[in-house]
């Protein structure tokens, strides 16, 4: 697959990186298979997450094709570029076809990332999964390999405001593959979600603490920090559901 746009956008990225002076550790690159098909599952907190989640395959010199939501794709300047980086268009009404475009460049040897919880975590805990990243690698044959971001959420998530200042710790944590069967997709992806999960306490565990004191509003409620809790946060995705589903039906 020839990749023109790809390239330059990882050496801008790293240089951007560079430029807000972050530290970012990777712990278990080597998990990354260097060649083949291999699907990445990654936990979702922010809205650079994809950005930064790529940097898990980056040590074994793969690009990653990033399963991400069909409006990105429709926008006049993010559209074109999503494509040419040969990311995946989620159609949340026709999701299947977004599942066999994954199968399709897995078999070919790719790697592709996938956000098992679908949306944005306000709680930055774990939300449940959806089984599509356990069938998905299933049917493809390929290796799922966790991934767990910590700190992207600083920069930009949900009901805060965007913060590119200096100086901040990105960490990714990446787990030993699995090699789903596809015979109970449901049992599948709860084994996946409860090894994220340890994954993702390990990973708030070891944060710098003077970047994280207590209270901290991106801090999960549990430690200590201000997040919502993963039911406050609930009741706030259905009030987001709800809002939206209601200006769709005034425009219409």
């Amino acid at each position: 697959m020839r990749d023109l746009t790809y390239p330059p956008i990882i050496v801008a990225a790293k240089l951007g990186f560079r430029l807000l002076g972050q530290r970012i550790r990777i712990d278990g690159a080597h998990h990354v298979p260097r060649t083949g098909g291999v699907l990445l599952a990654v936990n979702h907190i922010g809205y650079v997450d994809f950005v930064y989640g790529g940097l898990a395959a980056n040590p074994s010199g793969r690009k990653v094709r990033f399963m991400a939501k069909r409006e990105l794709f429709d926008h006049a300047w993010v559209g074109p570029l999503m494509r040419s980086l040969h990311h995946v268009p989620v159609d949340r009404d026709a999701g299947e076809s977004s599942l066999q475009h994954a199968g399709r460049l897995l078999q070919a040897g790719e790697a592709v990332g996938i956000f098992p919880e679908a949306t944005i975590s306000r709680s930055f805990e774990l939300k449940e999964f959806k089984t599509g990243a356990v069938r998905i690698a299933a049917e493809a044959g390929v290796p799922l390999v966790p991934v767990v971001l910590w700190g992207t959420q600083r920069m930009m998530t949900k009901d805060h405001p965007k913060d590119f200042s200096r100086g901040k710790t990105i960490t990714l944590s990446v787990g030993e593959p699995m090699l789903p069967t596809g015979e109970d997709p449901v049992a599948e992806t709860g084994a996946l979600r409860r090894t994220m999960a340890s994954m993702l306490d390990a990973a708030v565990a070891a944060y710098p603490a003077d970047e994280q004191p207590p209270g901290s509003w991106w801090l999960p409620a549990r430690f200590g920090g201000g997040a919502p809790t993963p039911e406050e946060a609930e009741r706030l995705d259905a009030e987001e559901k709800a809002a939206r589903a209601a200006r769709r039906a005034a425009r219409d």
